[in-house]
């Protein structure tokens, strides 16, 4: 079976003045098709790049993808093996079109956003932006528009009768839920979850988490999913990619990740849950900071936070190799981490 999303070594940037901070470097991951797939990591290190490069969607002004393929469904969304090199200026994007982009967001691969009270237009009805989809794809009459709202608002649990308020009249939790609305108007083949639970309290993002699951499986659709909540990852997805500095440190399935994790760093991670059967006065925490992507240090990325570092890890960076059947990692250690 061929992968629904194959990205291959792709780096990207982002340019402001003379500082270039280099946010992907060298990402290689596929998500097959009716597959959940995790992607984790701290704040900064690519996962909602990693997110906008998939559907072109990096700022234009500051953004680029200097490197790498991403192809979608049998198509070549990104293929800077095809860039031409130019002296000055941003390079053109080799891949899909424009046309055949906006035709192919909303309706092949759909994202919900983090902040719902962001990525929602304040002076829209919520009919109008859930109808902004189907008008944009469908051509709907204003009868079947509001026919069609009215039937995907049940089913993220709002009543019909509320597509005529605006955002600020909803809560955070429903407000979500406006948003995972829009996403799956159109049932996409890829769904992609930016942190979609970060700004709700427990028990609404555990009823949007059931939602997303629910939604995933009635229309047999990939998912996407990027968090830090390393719990969201183990309730809903098959496999996952730990990230640090724009890079996938470590992939496998779930349960060989967190049962057996290869590399210090989502050893770290792991660490740092609390534990309900396991007394303890602090929490575990990985020192350091995360890296500055614009000073990323030579070697592996890690290194200067690694308590197993050596000499080879500053030098020189460590390839992906396997640590058994379908489960990788990138460390000189080969995935012999104690503690």
């Amino acid at each position: 079976m061929e992968p629904l999303l194959a990205i291959q070594d792709l780096h990207a940037e982002y340019r402001t003045g003379r500082s270039v901070a280099h946010a992907l470097n060298g990402v290689t991951l596929s998500i097959m098709p009716g597959e959940a797939f995790g992607l984790v990591g701290e704040t900064g290190a690519g996962k909602t790049t990693t997110a906008l490069c998939t559907m072109r969607l990096m700022p234009r002004d500051v953004g680029r993808i200097t490197k790498g393929s991403v192809r979608f469904d049998g198509q070549t969304i990104v293929d800077m093996s095809k860039a031409k090199k130019r002296l000055v200026g941003k390079p053109k994007v080799p891949g899909l079109s424009e046309a055949k982009l906006t035709d192919l967001r909303g309706k092949e691969i759909a994202m919900i956003f983090q902040n719902p009270l962001t990525s929602l237009n304040p002076v829209y009805t919520i009919k109008d932006q859930i109808g902004l989809v189907y008008n944009a794809h469908e051509h709907l009459s204003k009868k079947d528009t509001r026919d069609k709202v009215a039937e995907i608002l049940k089913t993220v649990g709002i009543l019909p009768e509320r597509m005529d308020d605006y955002p600020h009249q909803f809560s955070g939790g429903m407000r979500q839920r406006v948003g995972i609305a829009a996403a799956m108007a159109l049932n996409p083949k890829l769904l992609i979850a930016d942190e979609p639970t970060t700004a709700l309290d427990v028990t609404i993002q555990a009823q949007i988490l059931e939602l997303m699951k629910k939604l995933q499986h009635q229309n047999a659709s990939s998912l996407l999913m990027i968090t830090h909540n390393l719990g969201i990852i183990a309730e809903l997805c098959q496999r996952v990619a730990v990230m640090y500095a724009g890079t996938i440190v470590e992939m496998g399935a779930v349960r060989d990740v967190f049962t057996n994790p290869a590399h210090p760093y989502t050893v770290g991670l792991l660490g740092a849950i609390p534990s309900l059967t396991t007394k303890s006065d602090r929490l575990s925490y990985i020192p350091g900071n995360v890296v500055n992507s614009s000073m990323i240090p030579s070697g592996c990325p890690f290194h200067p936070r690694c308590a197993h570092c050596t000499e080879q890890c500053r030098k020189e960076q460590p390839p992906v190799t396997a640590v058994s059947a379908g489960h990788y990692a990138a460390c000189w250690k080969g995935g012999h981490i104690d503690g």
